[in-house]
């Protein structure tokens, strides 16, 4: 009997500070869906209420949708568009190839050269803005959206290292028996492999969306034109300091740019818990 109080006792404490945290965790996103329906004058009154004391919706999302700079937000989240999914594809792409060829092609120095690549982990992204520019200056590539799709073409480390993963756990037997019926090398790679590690690449895409998505630092230094701007350097393009801000229509905005990325969660979040979780195909 003391036992079976006890773990109901556990059991409460435990859903308690899960929807605790849970609460903790979702109230920004709650908070910023409400204070885009506030309006100015009274956005920051009571800045920690979810219920706005005037609302301005319909201002506050004409606003959103007008956009910034005379450029409207389609044309904005026309250029987010365009360089994620291009560097999404470019990165899980390259990233797949080498994985694929660090664990299946033998090589002189594969070991070294797998190495280096992990070490590339350790090195900040910031560190490596400034080759990039001078590479893409070299180019003639400065302030085109191509500048800031090209530096995921050559994959990253983190997405190399977890296909590496998925890839040791496929048995080779498997491909062997494709050589025996005549596969090549490309076709055991996207007939025989790709399919077993599809939760993988799902997870890996899932990743560089949101990472080119949000991000802000490359767009910022790489980008000069307003008409070009991706979603995160239009948000900013609302704050002036010397200037009536328009917080309304910049967290209109924000829930706008948010939606993308919530329902492409949405529709791939399982593939997302099956490629954390899973370890390849043991042999």
């Amino acid at each position: 009997m003391v036992g079976m109080k006890k773990n109901k006792l556990n059991s409460v404490l435990f859903h308690f500070l899960s929807c605790t945290v849970g609460i903790l965790m979702f109230y920004p996103l709650l908070w910023l869906f409400a204070s885009s329906m506030k309006s100015n004058e009274t956005m920051f009154k009571d800045a920690y209420s979810l219920i706005p004391e005037v609302f301005d919706i319909a201002t506050n999302y004409q606003s959103a949708w007008e956009g910034v700079g005379g450029v409207s937000f389609l044309a904005f989240l026309g250029n987010t568009v365009f360089v994620t999914v291009l560097g999404m594809a470019g990165c899980v792409i390259i990233s797949l190839f080498a994985a694929y060829a660090f664990t299946r092609i033998k090589f002189k120095g594969s070991k070294f050269w797998f190495s280096c690549v992990m070490v590339t982990m350790m090195i900040p992204s910031q560190v490596m803005v400034v080759p990039q520019y001078i590479i893409l200056k070299k180019l003639n590539l400065i302030d085109t959206r191509v500048a800031l799709a090209l530096p995921w073409f050559f994959g990253t480390a983190f997405f190399i290292f977890m296909l590496v993963q998925f890839f040791r756990g496929v048995p080779k037997d498997l491909d062997e028996a494709a050589e025996i019926d005549g596969c090549g090398r490309i076709s055991i790679l996207f007939r025989i492999l790709v399919p077993v590690v599809k939760p993988a690449l799902v997870t890996a895409s899932i990743f560089a969306f949101y990472w080119i998505w949000q991000d802000f630092f490359q767009p910022l230094i790489f980008m000069s034109t307003p008409s070009k701007y991706t979603l995160s350097l239009a948000l900013n393009m609302f704050l002036d300091p010397n200037a009536y801000n328009n917080y309304g229509g910049l967290f209109a905005m924000s829930v706008l740019s948010l939606l993308p990325t919530l329902i492409f969660f949405i529709i791939f979040q399982r593939y997302l818990v099956d490629g954390i979780a899973m370890d390849g195909i043991k042999g």
